[in-house]
């Protein structure tokens, strides 16, 4: 998976779990599709000194783990 294809699922996706609490940041889940329709996840931190995204993790959610890619099973 290409980064500009990571990219487009942010911006047309949508958080669908947040982490206030984790360390050193709070993060966040956004689920969001590629320019093709395939699912992805994606765990964002965020930090609010420097307003600085971080990339965390990216993947392609599993159909036995997850309710129409956004709600845990």
């Amino acid at each position: 998976m290409s980064s500009d294809e990571i990219f487009f699922s942010v911006f047309q996706g949508e958080i669908i779990e947040d982490y206030p609490n984790d360390r050193p940041y709070p993060s966040c889940l956004v689920y969001g599709n590629t320019s093709d329709g395939s699912p992805v996840h994606s765990v964002w931190g965020y930090n609010p000194e420097n307003q600085w995204a971080v990339l965390i993790t990216v993947y392609r959610p599993g159909p036995n783990r997850w309710t129409d890619w956004c709600q845990r099973r």
